[in-house]
């Protein structure tokens, strides 16, 4: 398989079905993100339905399981992989698994999450239940940069989504999920379309 590197080499990490990956692989594909492209879709689990999702848009896969090691070797199997690819972002797609404080430096500022809330608000599992449950009027869906803190990294986009009377936590994360899969393109965009730099908790695009 030739590749252009001229073009940023995007990896994605899953562990289900991989519906924010799906969306920048096609993305990708459609040239909706230029100057990109996907290198690899690692999975944890191998029944990830993800793993299709991928093969079926022409996109390699590995599947990496803990198989009993430490969080750490098996991180440090996965950025082995990445950067043997030559994967200069990371995008967490539905990954389920807390990253290492040794894969985090080895991508510094490289790897992005979506997270289902406004943050700082609504950290950690569950979030969009937990923004349901407080009775939050608005919250969203927030794309960052991850460091060692949990949903803690500096914010690249963020969008919001409001709660509506008739709402259940499960209709208000189906319309979360949406806001998700266009902002992450969005966000992925952005960083593959020229440089950014981090100051603070904010990303400076330049």
């Amino acid at each position: 398989m030739t590749t252009d590197r001229s073009k940023m080499r995007i990896g994605i990490l899953i562990s289900g079905r991989g519906s924010n990956m799906t969306a920048i692989v096609e993305a990708v594909q459609a040239d909706v993100i230029p100057h990109a492209e996907v290198a690899v879709v690692i999975s944890d689990k191998p029944a990830a339905p993800g793993l299709e999702r991928a093969r079926e848009r022409g996109v390699q896969t590995v599947v990496i399981e803990r198989r009993g090691r430490t969080r750490e070797e098996h991180d440090a199997e996965i950025a082995a992989e990445l950067e043997k690819r030559g994967v200069e972002l990371v995008c967490l797609a539905g990954y389920m698994r807390l990253l290492s404080p040794g894969f985090i430096r080895a991508f510094p500022d490289r790897i992005v999450n979506i997270h289902p809330s406004l943050l700082p608000s609504f950290r950690g599992l569950d979030a969009q239940k937990q923004a349901f449950d407080y009775g939050a009027r608005v919250t969203g869906c927030t794309v960052h940069f991850v460091d060692e803190d949990l949903d803690n990294g500096a914010i690249i986009v963020q969008k919001t989504v409001e709660v509506v009377d008739g709402d259940t936590a499960e209709t208000l994360s189906a319309r979360i999920l949406e806001q998700e899969h266009i902002l992450y393109v969005e966000a992925v965009r952005r960083l593959a379309g020229g440089g950014y730099r981090v100051e603070g908790r904010r990303v400076i695009f330049i």
